[in-house]
């Protein structure tokens, strides 16, 4: 697997190589105002169009705010965000039109995202500028209607305060996210479908808890999509860190617009407090394969592994490596099954979920427990090893209902960790 994504990391580096670009399209010399409080969306899509009839070039955000709704971009265009630059969502929904999209494993039509390409290869978001999502009053108004909800004893889902993501990417290739800060997203924050060889690396993608919790707000959302390289990134959203989705729903695995996430490296990256889950595979989920995660350090109350298995979902979860791993989270292992939103769709169908070829070594952390390994009953796991694990647990315990889950010298408070189930 070392080899694969060897050569996997080579060929990003190639396929990302800088490149000169057609020309540089500085916003304020193309009449957009260095002015936080006003909207300039079309004034900066005026921007966007003019560089891909002229051919292509790059969008350069200089120093100051602007304030903006959903922006498209364009075959041959990117974005480059200067020291100092800043490209600031409205917080008006009017300004993120209603358009074909892709939200919680479903293809529907949803509110446009705050940076939008759709079949664009070759985009790119550079630069140490910032993309501010300016989520407040979003997450005010999700928090309001929960609680309105709960009044009357009624969930509250995701989708019915109306938020736009931060950056929607549909359909691109040889995609690069180098340097930005990417934070306050009103919803989730880097949302890729069906993209292939995509290099992320020294991004910081952020999002508060404090003074107001910013509702799924995840770092990285990767739905159907392949080849992709995460590297030296700190990631801390109010929700996952880098989740693996793909599809959800009892016909999902037959479905064309649901599908595979494979051949992912995470790397060196560095998880904060807020997360509730560093590697997280599902809830949208139908088949993940070849995922890695190395050489990273953490600093959450989650657990470093989350699997969610849905009864209403065929899931295959498989070749997943997480090593080297550093800090302090919630649990090593989080495997439990995950029934929000239910729903067999009227089919008397009894989904179930294969989970094999997991390794897990070479982690020494504080931790609350070392886990749980229980999905639903259908569910089957084989070849799971949990390998050189070194852990401080304030709260010693371990639930493994799987005898086929091997432990090879694993350590809580000192003591040798024996599976359960066996």
């Amino acid at each position: 697997m070392n080899k694969t994504f060897s050569a996997i990391a080579l060929g990003l580096l190639l396929a990302c190589a800088p490149t000169l670009s057609a020309k540089d399209y500085i916003l304020t010399s193309h009449g957009v105002k260095n002015d936080s409080t006003r909207v300039q969306t079309a004034a900066i899509q005026k921007v966007i169009d003019k560089a891909e009839a002229d051919g292509g070039g790059r969008i350069i955000v200089p120093k100051g705010t602007f304030l903006t709704g959903a922006l498209f971009f364009k075959p041959g265009t990117k974005l480059h965000l200067e020291d100092g630059g800043c490209i600031k969502g409205s917080d008006d929904i009017e300004n993120f039109p209603l358009i074909p999209s892709r939200m919680e494993g479903r293809s529907i039509y949803y509110y446009a995202a705050l940076i939008n390409a759709y079949h664009v290869d070759g985009f790119e978001i550079t630069g140490n500028g910032v993309i501010n999502g300016n989520g407040l009053k979003y997450w005010k108004q999700f928090w309001a209607l929960r609680a309105e909800r709960a009044k009357i004893k009624k969930s509250c889902t995701n989708l019915e305060v109306h938020r736009p993501r931060l950056v929607f990417l549909w359909g691109c290739d040889n995609v690069k996210l180098s340097g930005p800060t990417l934070c306050n997203s009103p919803f989730w924050t880097t949302h890729l479908y069906q993209c292939k060889d995509v290099l992320i690396e020294n991004c910081r993608i952020v999002a508060p808890r404090e003074p107001v919790r910013a509702p799924s707000s995840d770092a990285i959302d990767l739905d159907v999509c392949s080849n992709v390289t995460i590297r030296d990134c700190y990631l801390d959203c109010d929700d996952d860190g880098v989740c693996i989705k793909g599809g959800k729903g009892v016909y999902a695995n037959r479905s064309l617009e649901s599908g595979i996430v494979e051949n992912i490296l995470v790397e060196r990256c560095t998880f904060g407090p807020n997360l509730h889950g560093t590697l997280t595979l599902g809830s949208e989920c139908v088949h993940a394969r070849n995922i890695e995660v190395r050489d990273c350090h953490v600093n959450t109350g989650t657990a470093i592994l989350r699997l969610k298995m849905r009864p209403d979902t065929y899931q295959i979860y498989e070749d997943i490596i997480v090593k080297n791993i550093t800090g302090s989270s919630g649990t090593v292992i989080d495997m439990k099954p995950w029934k929000q939103f239910f729903d067999l769709e009227g089919s008397d169908e009894k989904p179930y979920g294969i989970v094999r070829n997991v390794l897990i070594e070479n982690v020494d952390a504080k931790v609350k427990s070392l886990g749980t390994i229980a999905g639903n009953q259908a569910d089957t796991v084989s070849n799971f090893v949990m390998r050189n694990i070194n852990v401080e647990a304030s709260q010693p315990g371990f639930e493994c209902v799987y005898p086929a889950v091997k432990l090879e010298n694993v350590v809580m408070n000192g003591e040798k960790v024996e599976n359960p189930a066996k």
